[in-house]
């Protein structure tokens, strides 16, 4: 049965549905996939196949202009598959096996929704006479993608495989999420395949006059606004056109935490990032009169505690949205200056990173190492948790750079991702921040940055915890015991990520002072190649 969950609108370029598809040949299915994703734009795909997926492997040494990427996990597949997105704003390829496959995937497929990153998932699948049998591999893969995917599809015919195919291109890139394609293997090996044409992705709905007169009305009345951006506001372009407009309101400028990727660092607009932890989130907030929503939602809690509220915006602070996510917000952001301009500054972050200290190895010590060799033009991928909060501060005014956040709470992103942005960006050093609790998710990453020489240079805080959770332990009032104290320690047995790396092929060292980290770090930032680097947290 063919299932949809189409959230988006399919626009023909001007040519008949006839003219789209090249003339039946003798193509495989498979063939007429992959290559119909190239004619897209889909020029990478992140790969852990099986059995099912031959005839798309086998494709592969047809497919002129798509790179493939063994990983050794799904779910370094689909995390590589977000970090490529986030940093080109356009779709890599996913090959997973089967159902299980795909549950493997989910979780950073979890992170890539909520990150609204392009990605077209492309999931095998038993032959369609061989499902009846309900052999072991058997499963509901619909069911599995749909709660992850703006577009579910099954291909049931070969010769129309490949239009399939451009269909989820343009739906992962009209409604920026997953786009998942279900490809039965014997419609992946049957021939009579077609190359289809690219479909043109939709774009974003303009914002009515109206709306933008009200809320320039609204920010001109404010007597201490605020403006919650999202994601794709968090450019440099249109954080030029966001500082503008807060310097002619007053407004100050925020983004999410976990926003999927802000450019940042010296000479940039800066903007706040609202903190973890909601009291603070309460307290920064204090006070704002009127909340702007720009491609964005008003901030909530992480979790729910008992007694404390999950909204997190002051009571009596007016709400008032310019623009969806599903909207084009910097239009009508651009469009908003044009009522409030005046002719004042542009605050710009000034060139401020820390002097290397001489001190204990600390989260804090090492965020001032981080902070004062960051390379310009560098993307951090950021998955290292409690440390993290220390350190993403002390790079507000490094060297220019990109912070990639993690978006959906499920851990073991940060590896993967790093590989996604590293073959998207390959002249950009990558640094990796990651906790020692999180790197044990998705260790295979390390094993991708080997093969592919990535210029990853990964960092484990290693603090023999899961630190995240001796605070949430605190924040619900319990005094933990032994028992409790035991979910949280990871010291027994210790992990050694310094074997672990050499075990997969990166090289590695382990430091236990601030000294030791800057020198390891500078070696590592002047080689090119992938680079661990463990740091044992005091």
């Amino acid at each position: 049965m063919r299932a949809e969950r189409d959230h988006y609108e399919v626009r023909h370029s001007g040519t008949s549905r006839h003219q789209q598809v090249a003339a039946a040949s003798d193509l495989t299915g498979a063939e007429s996939l992959l290559l119909s994703l190239v004619a897209s734009g889909v020029d990478t795909c992140f790969a852990n196949p099986g059995t099912s997926e031959m005839h798309l492997v086998d494709a592969l040494d047809r497919t002129s202009g798509m790179r493939a990427v063994l990983c050794l996990f799904e779910g370094v597949a689909t995390g590589a598959a977000d970090g490529y997105a986030r940093m080109t704003a356009r779709p890599a390829a996913t090959l997973l096996h089967l159902g299980p496959g795909l549950a493997n995937g989910l979780a950073n497929l979890h992170n890539a929704r909520r990150a609204e990153s392009p990605i077209v998932n492309i999931v095998g699948d038993h032959a369609t006479w061989h499902r009846q049998f309900d052999s072991p591999l058997t499963s509901d893969i619909e069911g599995f993608a749909r709660p992850v995917s703006v577009f579910v599809r099954s291909a049931w015919s070969v010769g129309e495989v490949g239009r399939d195919a451009a269909q989820a291109v343009a739906a992962a890139q009209s409604a920026r999420g997953v786009a998942t394609l279900i490809a039965p293997a014997d419609i992946s090996w049957s021939r009579g395949g077609n190359v289809a044409a690219p479909i043109q992705a939709t774009t974003p709905p303009a914002i009515s006059d109206s709306r933008i007169e009200a809320v320039a009305e609204a920010l001109r009345s404010a007597r201490r606004p605020a403006i919650l951006m999202g994601s794709r506001l968090l450019r440099r372009a249109p954080l030029e056109i966001a500082g503008r407009v807060a310097a002619a309101t007053g407004a100050r400028l925020y983004c999410d935490y976990f926003a999927p990727r802000l450019e940042r660092g010296a000479g940039l607009v800066p903007v706040r990032r609202l903190p973890y932890l909601g009291q603070s989130v309460s307290e920064q907030l204090d006070g704002v009169d009127l909340l702007l929503l720009v491609e964005a939602d008003p901030p909530v809690s992480f979790f729910a505690y008992p007694g404390k509220p999950s909204e997190l915006w002051p009571p009596r602070a007016r709400v008032l949205r310019l623009a969806r996510s599903s909207e084009d917000g910097i239009a009508a952001l651009t469009a908003l200056l044009g009522m409030v301009q005046a002719n004042t500054a542009v605050t710009k972050q000034p060139f401020d990173r820390p002097e290397v200290p001489r001190s204990a190895l600390t989260t804090v010590s090492a965020g001032a190492v981080i902070a004062a060799l960051l390379p310009e033009n560098s993307i951090v991928v950021d998955e290292s948790v409690t440390s993290g909060m220390e350190v993403q501060p002390l790079c507000q005014g490094a060297a220019p750079h990109d912070w990639l956040s993690h978006t959906g709470g499920a851990l073991g992103l940060g590896l993967p991702m790093s590989v996604g942005a590293s073959i998207a960006c390959p002249d950009r050093k990558t640094l990796c921040l990651v906790g020692d609790g999180s790197t044990m998710y998705t260790p295979q990453a390390l094993w991708s940055h080997a093969r592919e020489k990535l210029d990853v240079v990964t960092i484990v805080f290693s603090n023999r915890a899961y630190a995240i959770l001796g605070r949430e332990l605190k924040r619900i009032g319990m005094t933990p015991g032994p028992a409790a104290l035991s979910m949280l320690d990871l010291g027994r047995p210790r992990l050694s990520f310094t074997d672990l790396a050499h075990a997969m092929g990166v090289e590695a060292c382990q430091v236990d002072t601030t000294e030791r980290f800057a020198s390891a770090l500078r070696s590592a930032l002047t080689n090119r190649g992938p680079r661990l680097i463990e740091l044992m947290i005091h």
